[in-house]
């Protein structure tokens, strides 16, 4: 008998993030998988995603044309490369589907062209698509709200596994804007993301952050709120990506009974007051 649910496309299907969204939907009630993505001259092309992810055969076969694979589709899955991501949104838009996206490292530039996307498709973005991580950052932000820059300095730390490509995470950006925003003041400006040689003194209610890479970490983020002899500590601990991968679909299915428009994790569980 045929699966039913919201069907879903996962893109960069061969990828760690991919095959482990192929496996959760294979087991999960409210979804289906219409189509997996890899890229052009990609070995898996034409394999069952299913059994390339481990999850038996699911009869759907890896494809590199994302036009075909969005046809039909009610949502997609996003874990890519930002000019992949710009291009997926641009076809979700055309598509009036849900696009969840988790992908990290997109310039302003590509934020601009997602928003664009997003007046005709369902975008959600995160930095982060953990529901423990979204609760973090709405901690954070109250935190940052409540103690003032005059006698309390934030710092922002995490690490990764050494294939990371990005730095600082996507997520260590999430949990410094949520900062950022509880102070009223724009990161870009008071973000201090390198120190080396003679800095000086810590400029007061600038927000730090410090990048740690090696081994196999999936990901440990800590937001310090230091003052005078006491310090406050907000901390996450990804044990493995199934906790990414189940909430981004968590995401799709709250966005499909939404409006076009561009979303957050905020919105998803219901912190954003929208």
């Amino acid at each position: 008998m045929t699966k039913s649910g919201m069907k879903l496309v996962v893109t960069g299907a061969g990828g760690r993030m991919g095959q482990t969204l192929i496996r959760l939907i294979a087991g999960m009630e409210g979804v289906q998988l219409h189509a997996a993505i890899e890229r052009a001259g990609s070995p898996l092309i034409g394999r069952d995603a299913g059994e390339m992810a481990g999850a038996g055969t699911l009869g759907v076969a890896v494809t590199s044309d994302p036009l075909a694979a969005f046809l039909n589709a009610e949502g997609v899955i996003d874990f890519t490369s930002p000019a992949s991501t710009v291009e997926f949104a641009g076809l979700a838009a055309q598509a009036r589907i849900v696009h969840v996206v988790g992908t990290t490292g997109c310039s302003a530039a590509d934020d601009e062209k997602i928003k664009a996307a997003a007046r005709h498709a369902r975008i959600v973005k995160s930095g982060n698509m953990s529901l423990g991580v979204n609760l973090l950052a709405e901690l954070v932000r109250q935190a940052a709200r409540s103690l003032d820059a005059a006698g309390w300095d934030i710092e922002v730390l995490e690490m990764h596994h050494k294939h990371k490509v990005d730095a600082p995470s996507g997520t260590a950006l999430l949990l410094g804007e949520a900062a950022a925003e509880g102070r009223g003041i724009d990161l870009g400006e008071r973000s201090v993301r390198v120190r080396d040689g003679h800095t000086g003194p810590r400029e007061e209610g600038s927000i730090g952050f410090a990048t740690l890479r090696g081994g196999s970490v999936v990901g440990e983020h800590s937001v310090l709120f230091a003052g005078e002899g006491e310090t406050v500590t907000f901390s996450h601990s990804a044990g493995d990506r199934t906790i990414f991968a189940r909430g981004a679909l968590k995401a799709a299915l709250w966005a499909f009974g939404q409006k076009p428009g561009l979303y957050s994790m905020s919105d998803v569980l219901g912190l954003s007051g929208r």
